[in-house]
């Protein structure tokens, strides 16, 4: 399948630059979405879902601490990730846009469209942005070994080259029987050279400072009491190791969706957390929610 153009930039923000990832058409462009990633990730988990998307312009930057902007230094937490986006928006010149969320890069997502209401015309939240189950009382590692478990574990391994740190991948259950050239290039990306060898891009301190930011903190609780967006949730029935139920069992979700009238919400089958984004059958599913909220801006426009 041929794809649009990509190109990658510098967006300056306090403490640095992020790397922001372009996908644009050759020819007229119908629409702008902004794409937001998850808590150990990068831009490139939304490959298969720009090429799903032709004639629309994604903008998708790497978080603080993460991919190309793991240098960026300063503080994290849902906030800071929100101000970020508001700075990408500037730099592109954008007023407004739809914003597109995948796990973490959701709770990010709802707090922006808070934060800053009038940059945000509608929300779809891919397997996160609403508050996930956590035993209470856990010590701040703990909490992140209980939501995150081996996803967070990798970040302190080290790797000789990027061929191991495929294998370690290439054995991961979420992955089984659904390896790509795309996940080869996103995994390659997000290697950085440390100490004793590769390791993964990912700060562990800014994903325990976001990953308590988003289960304990006020940032997402205020923005989802007043939450008046139009927005769309996706969710997956399986989790980071594609087990089930995933990270939002139904009976749960369906008691929380019961107070928030603005969030509109589809199962997605036969995907994990990480397919239903990384995936050529996941991306199949999001993209046309995707283009259906925009093409929902163009029609009241």
């Amino acid at each position: 399948m041929s794809g649009p153009g990509y190109r990658r930039v510098a967006v300056p923000v306090d403490g640095g630059d992020l790397a922001v990832g372009v996908w644009e058409p050759a020819g007229e462009t119908k629409g702008t979405a902004l794409l937001v990633h998850g808590v150990t990730s990068s831009h490139l988990a939304f490959t298969h879902l720009a090429r799903r998307l032709p004639g629309l312009r994604l903008i998708a930057p790497d978080l603080r601490g993460r991919g190309g902007s793991h240098a960026v230094r300063g503080p994290a937490g849902m906030e800071a990730h929100a101000r970020d986006l508001v700075a990408v928006l500037d730099a592109f010149g954008l007023e407004s846009v739809p914003v597109v969320g995948h796990s973490m890069g959701a709770f990010v997502a709802v707090v922006l469209a808070h934060r800053a209401p009038d940059r945000v015309t509608g929300l779809v939240l891919i397997d996160g942005g609403l508050p996930l189950a956590a035993p209470a009382g856990l010590s701040a590692e703990d909490t992140v070994a209980a939501i995150l478990g081996p996803t967070a574990a990798r970040l302190s391994m080290r790797f000789r080259d990027v061929d191991a740190y495929l294998d370690f991948w290439h054995e991961h259950p979420a992955f089984a029987g659904r390896w790509t050239r795309e996940l080869e290039a996103y995994f390659a990306y997000d290697l950085v050279p440390g100490d004793g060898g590769l390791r993964p891009a990912t700060s562990y301190a800014t994903t325990v400072d976001d990953t308590i930011d988003l289960t304990t903190g006020d940032a997402l609780r205020e923005a989802l009491a007043s939450l008046d967006t139009p927005t769309l949730m996706l969710t997956a029935p399986r989790g980071l190791l594609d087990e089930e139920p995933g990270l939002y069992e139904e009976s749960r979700l369906a008691t929380m969706l019961a107070g928030l009238p603005a969030v509109r919400h589809q199962r997605v089958e036969g995907v994990n957390h990480y397919t239903l984004v990384m995936s050529p059958e996941g991306a199949d599913a999001v993209a046309p929610a995707v283009a259906g909220v925009l093409a929902g801006e163009r029609s009241t426009a």
